[in-house]
């Protein structure tokens, strides 16, 4: 198994006319997460009406660059002026303990 080092928590309030989209572009995103060879995993979640949030997890540094500049985070910065009340709250994080099975 590989080992889970470094993580990411993003939390991103949508205004409310385009937080549907907000959600179909999150629901769509799994795909271009399961691309990405270097994300061990990835979430997407609802937190309320318009806010939504991503957690994803790396074994290092490399893999978490590499997914903060891939096509998940294009698509989603892309449509930041437009759909976002303000720009998302990214959280860096080094992981104490984790379970996954």
């Amino acid at each position: 198994m590989t080992t889970i080092n470094k993580a990411i928590l993003a939390i991103i309030e949508a205004k409310p006319e385009h937080a549907a989209d907000l959600e179909a572009l999150l629901n769509s995103a799994v795909a271009l997460a399961n691309q990405e060879a270097k994300t061990i995993t990835w979430y997407a979640f609802k937190l309320g009406d318009t806010r939504f949030g991503i957690f994803d997890t790396f074994a290092d540094d490399e893999g978490r660059q590499a997914h903060l500049n891939g096509d998940i985070a294009k698509a989603l910065l892309g449509k930041a002026d437009e759909w976002l009340t303000q720009a998302p709250d990214i959280m860096m994080a080094d992981t104490l303990a984790v379970k996954l099975a």
